[in-house]
């Protein structure tokens, strides 16, 4: 069988692709933002003394970590429409994916925060410290500082669950492919382009986290 690669399709297309590479980018940086207020707020209530709430937090990341993200969006997507909320494919992307990467995000920076010794916050409550002025303070800088590599790489992989987003038809990379791969029948070289793309994306990512961890992160020294 002889097969003549022809990347006229993918040329042809490729404003659309870079297009939807910023589609791809702006899913993946709001859903990180969600997921990172789920996941402080998560932590917050997790250490709640009512019981019933630290169940429920727990039961969430349970259900979210025990289910394939495609069905998570497809209830999103399918369910709140019932509810009398009806979304459009974007926004409800946005939505899933800072749900699932929340339930992650909450055990991650969970661990963090009990590797805080409780002598700090001791420390700073004796100093006339508020509680919330504590958890700012002193123990949320210090955990996210220790487990920054853990959610960043949770964060990456979050980036390439946004291809699922086509599944509804979300403006981002793998759905504007597979529209000019369904036009061309050129399988091999859109989705060759497209792993190309997705291994810049990750790098990209992978630069601006180590960024922000050189800035913010960072031990002084002297």
């Amino acid at each position: 069988m002889n097969y003549t690669l022809d990347f006229t399709p993918v040329i042809e297309g490729m404003p659309n692709l870079l297009t939807a590479c910023l589609g791809t980018f702006m899913l993946a940086i709001c859903g990180m933002l969600l997921a990172t207020i789920i996941g402080i707020g998560g932590v917050v209530l997790r250490t709640s003394k009512i019981k019933a709430v630290r169940w429920l937090v727990i039961g969430f990341v349970e259900i979210i970590r025990n289910t394939p993200f495609l069905v998570q969006i497809f209830f999103i997507y399918f369910a709140l429409p019932l509810a009398g909320l009806r979304l459009d494919p974007t926004p409800t992307a946005i939505i899933a994916l800072g749900i699932n990467g929340g339930a992650y995000a909450i055990e991650i920076i969970r661990g963090g925060v009990q590797s805080i010794s409780k002598g700090q916050m001791e420390a700073g409550l004796a100093l006339g410290l508020h509680k919330a002025q504590v958890f700012r303070l002193i123990i949320l800088k210090p955990a996210l500082r220790a487990i920054f590599p853990s959610l960043t790489s949770q964060f990456v992989l979050l980036t390439l669950t946004t291809s699922i987003a086509s599944a509804i038809s979300a403006y981002e990379l793998t759905s504007v492919s597979q529209r000019i791969e369904s036009d061309s029948f050129r399988s091999f070289e859109v989705y060759f382009t497209v792993t190309a793309f997705y291994l810049v994306i990750s790098w990209l990512m992978m630069r601006l986290f180590a960024f922000f961890s050189a800035r913010y992160f960072a031990y002084p020294v002297k």
